[in-house]
């Protein structure tokens, strides 16, 4: 059964190699973990190296876009406009408390631009530009009129016109007057304005002009480069589509890398699985040929007469206690030669009446006292006269023969009067097996065939899908009960695998023969 169960798992994994002959899978090639570290940190760099291009080119168009929130000439502006709006508050909380003044510098302010403006509307009347400009004319025109030389006409005019010039000299006393009253408000505007003019307010203007200054400047820098913002954009959309390409690059390097990982890893587990499987084929086939040829045998077996060991336990039975018992042959049996006959008839006629010394008589009588005469032993040799009546004889059983009389359910003999009752039930049985003995031989037929079509069924219907069991810890669904050693299993796994199916068929059979012989 073994040469046979071998011979079909050798030829098994023959037709294996053979398939696997003919589906050669490659073994993908390693890849190098040194050269991938070089080529990456090359792909990382150059990566690198275009990022910070296009974050340079991308402050640049941040400084051009004012809008721009993140940028840091936006976060400056921001700063310094915040910094004007604190100190024009400051500014602001002052005139609070000085609107009183500012009033009064704006009216007075304004009342010597109106008289200003009034003197010069009536100098702007006056052909002359001073006093002693009127008073040369005066002197002239008398001199004119005084020397008698002038006509009457003449000297009618020259007179009115004196008299005129003379009006005139009264306004022009009006115009020194005004003159001083407009220097006086002056006076008072400036006074004023010194009044509001402290070294605080003169620190904030000055901080404020130069906030302001710096403000012009950053301005100026983003209206010069928004002037060049559609180069701009042309820059950072080449970097951009660069640092994809690197990008890329560099991403295809990891993804080729870990892929030829996968694929070993992945070529590996296809290889425990094959093995596998055909481990599990090789004992699946093996488990099947070891029933099979179990299911032979029990066909074999029960192709012989039933109750052969049973009547062979009750004709030694029955011949220990009966030497003289002879079972039935066979027509084809020979008489056996060891076979138990009385070699002798003793004649005890002559010696009826006498008791017949047994060895352990004997040696009661011979036995040693170590020197010293009991009373018990004086009173024993005493009881044992020819007058007395013979002990009884102790009765013995062997084990085989209380073995064989509970294997058929019989109590064994306990003592001498207990041999006879047993030795008939034993013949009771004897008689029943020799009569039962072709009918049961006929049911154990029946059922080994029975057996045997069972497993052929089972051969023949497909195999159950395998249920889920507790994978070794790693992945890729491999089990702690089907791993090798070297992969968390063990060797009595396997060994335990090959013995179960055996076991399970070899436990029916011999539960069938028990209920059988309880029936």
């Amino acid at each position: 059964m073994a040469d046979l169960a071998t011979a079909s798992g050798a030829a098994m994994f023959d037709a294996g190699g053979s398939s696997e002959k003919k589906n050669t899978i490659t073994k993908p090639e390693k890849p190098d973990e040194e050269t991938y570290k070089a080529n990456l940190k090359q792909a990382e760099k150059e990566h690198a190296d275009v990022m910070n291009k296009l974050n340079a080119v991308r402050a640049k168009i941040d400084l051009a876009k004012p809008s721009s929130k993140d940028s840091p000439s936006s976060k400056r502006r921001g700063e310094l406009i915040a910094q004007l709006k604190e100190i024009r508050e400051k500014q602001g909380a002052g005139k609070s408390g000085r609107a009183s003044t500012f009033e009064r510098i704006k009216a007075l302010d304004e009342n010597v631009k109106s008289a200003i403006q009034a003197q010069k509307v009536a100098r702007g009347k006056v052909n002359f530009k001073g006093v002693e400009d009127l008073d040369r004319e005066i002197d002239r025109l008398d001199k004119q009129v005084n020397s008698g030389m002038m006509k009457l006409v003449d000297e009618k005019k020259a007179l009115s016109e004196i008299s005129n010039l003379r009006k005139q000299r009264k306004v022009f006393a009006g115009f020194d007057e005004s003159q001083k009253a407009i220097d006086a408000k002056k006076a008072d505007l400036k006074k004023l304005r010194d009044t509001l003019d402290d070294p605080e307010s003169k620190a904030l203007s000055e901080k404020y002009n130069k906030l302001q200054a710096e403000l012009d400047a950053i301005k100026a820098e983003q209206d010069e480069a928004y002037q060049g913002i559609n180069a701009l954009h042309d820059e950072r959309k080449k970097l951009q589509d660069q640092q994809q390409e690197k990008w890329a690059a560099q991403k295809k390097l990891k993804d080729d890398y870990y892929q030829a990982g996968r694929a070993i890893q992945k070529y590996e587990y296809e290889a425990r699985q094959r093995l596998r499987e055909r481990k599990k084929a090789e004992q699946e086939t093996y488990v099947k040929e070891k029933k099979r040829a179990r299911a032979q045998e029990m066909l074999a077996d029960a192709s012989e007469p039933a109750y052969l060991a049973e009547i062979r336990i009750a004709e030694s039975i029955i011949r220990y206690y009966d030497p003289k018992y002879t079972n039935e042959k066979a027509p084809l049996q020979a008489p056996s030669q060891f076979s138990a006959y009385a070699s002798r008839t003793v004649d005890d006629a002559g010696i009826k009446g006498m008791k017949v010394v047994q060895k352990k008589d004997e040696e009661d009588y011979f036995a040693g006292t170590g020197g010293k005469k009991g009373k018990k032993g004086r009173k024993n040799n005493a009881a044992a006269t020819p007058d007395s009546p013979a002990p009884s004889k102790s009765f013995s059983c062997p084990p085989q023969v209380m073995n064989d009389c509970a294997s058929m359910g019989i109590e064994p003999p306990m003592s001498s009067a207990d041999v006879e009752p047993v030795v008939e039930k034993v013949r009771a049985k004897l008689e029943f097996y020799k009569s039962d003995q072709k009918a049961q031989t006929e049911k154990n037929i029946a059922k080994a065939k029975k057996e045997l079509e069972r497993l052929e069924a089972e051969d023949e219907a497909p195999a159950a899908p395998a249920k889920t069991t507790e994978t070794n810890g790693d992945a890729h669904g491999e089990t702690k009960a089907t791993a090798g050693v070297d992969e968390g299993g063990s060797v009595a796994n396997e060994i335990n695998l090959m013995k179960a199916a055996g076991s399970d068929v070899i436990a029916d059979l011999q539960g069938a023969s028990i209920e059988d012989k309880e029936e």
